[in-house]
């Protein structure tokens, strides 16, 4: 009797054993955080499936080490409330490291959470100078702002010719805006060149565009800067040049999403964007991804869903490459350089990137690069 119950015991267990053995390994868990719903979701949609597409095109290839890869996504909605309850909700979670967010204001309010979390967040299009230069859990792959502020402003003055620039702000992303303008103005100063109007405003659907071109232009300046999303870009451009042919309009490179020449039109044509996406590269690395994008996901990616793509697979090489004693923190410094679709990415000590930049324009709808 005691012996059959023993071999029924060692029978259960060898089967526990091997039921254990067999089954599937946990899955690799990493979040995405962005803004995918509201007036200006574009960016962060474009981010959400670069994302995407970078986890399952390692899922097919194996994961990590035998394991799949789990991407969680959350809607940040561009709110801060909404943005630290969401990174909350990945830490609980237990993800291995964040995508995101995709707006300088959005990473302002959520970095202190990351940092107490030891948390990597990895931002692909993060760039206000007020996260540069310190030694977190913040890494980003492109540049900060200064690098766009001063590119745009050294083109504008020795190519255009620009001395007087009114400069509309958009303050509900302040943490990039008021970074950008203010690296704008010291690269303008230094050819001889100044903001001479700068109108402040919060994004909304009763901004009134029309009174802030009137405002803009009253000061007769020689180009009409625009600091905002692609949305509010468009259709500001579109009530500059109700009022005036001529005058020279540039952006940011947050605007520069595929919505800006669909909403902007004929008004955006010949509008100057520094910016760290090539569309006309004929890199094999980016022409392959665009093509799995596109038949993904029916639409281009734009620099949103490159720049996620590109920061989804840092962090996935990292997770791969990181030896046992290593954090993903310093699995990352370690390597310091990831190869991106289009560009080399190379990560200072502090997770502040370099990736090459561009100077471009809107020709016949398109993104053209001019420098």
């Amino acid at each position: 009797m005691i012996t059959t119950k023993l071999h029924s015991l060692l029978l259960i267990l060898i089967l526990a054993s091997s039921l254990f053995c067999c089954s599937p390994k946990e899955p690799v868990k990493i979040g995405f955080l962005g803004g995918v719903s509201g007036r200006v979701a574009d960016l962060g949609i474009a981010g959400r499936n670069g994302a995407l597409l970078a986890v399952e095109m390692r899922n097919r290839a194996g994961g990590i080490n035998g394991r799949t890869i789990e991407l969680l996504i959350e809607d940040d909605q561009q709110d801060a409330e909404q943005a630290k309850a969401a990174v909350q909700r990945l830490i609980d979670q237990k993800v291995e490291g964040i995508v995101g967010p995709m707006t300088s204001m959005v990473a302002m309010a959520t970095v202190p959470i990351v940092n107490q979390a030891s948390i990597v967040m990895l931002s692909p299009t993060v760039s206000t100078q007020d996260l540069s230069h310190i030694d977190d859990y913040f890494f980003r792959v492109i540049s900060s702002t200064a690098e766009y502020a001063h590119k745009s402003a050294d083109y504008q003055a020795r190519q255009q010719g620009i001395r007087r620039v009114a400069a509309a702000c958009d303050l509900r992303n302040a943490a990039y805006s008021e970074s950008w303008l203010k690296e704008y103005r010291k690269a303008l100063a230094a050819h001889g060149a100044e903001v001479v109007l700068t109108e402040p405003y919060y994004s909304g659907d009763d901004t009134n565009f029309a009174a802030l071109a009137e405002k803009l232009l009253n000061v007769n300046p020689d180009a009409v800067l625009v600091i905002a999303n692609s949305l509010d870009a468009a259709m500001l451009a579109q009530q500059v040049r109700k009022r005036d042919q001529h005058v020279h309009i540039a952006t940011s490179e947050w605007a520069a999403t595929e919505r800006l020449s669909e909403l902007g039109g004929n008004a955006v044509e010949g509008v100057m964007i520094a910016q760290f996406m090539d569309r006309d590269s004929n890199n094999p690395s980016f022409l392959a991804f665009r093509q799995a994008y596109l038949d993904r996901f029916s639409m281009e990616p734009g620099f949103g869903g490159v720049t996620a793509f590109d920061a989804t697979n840092v962090l996935l090489t990292a997770l791969a490459a990181k030896e046992k004693s290593q954090t993903l923190k310093q699995a990352i410094l370690s390597q310091g350089v990831f190869i991106g679709v289009q560009s080399e990415i190379r990560f200072d000590k502090m997770g502040d990137a370099k990736r090459d930049t561009y100077m471009t324009t809107i020709h016949n709808g398109q993104f053209l690069r001019v420098h």
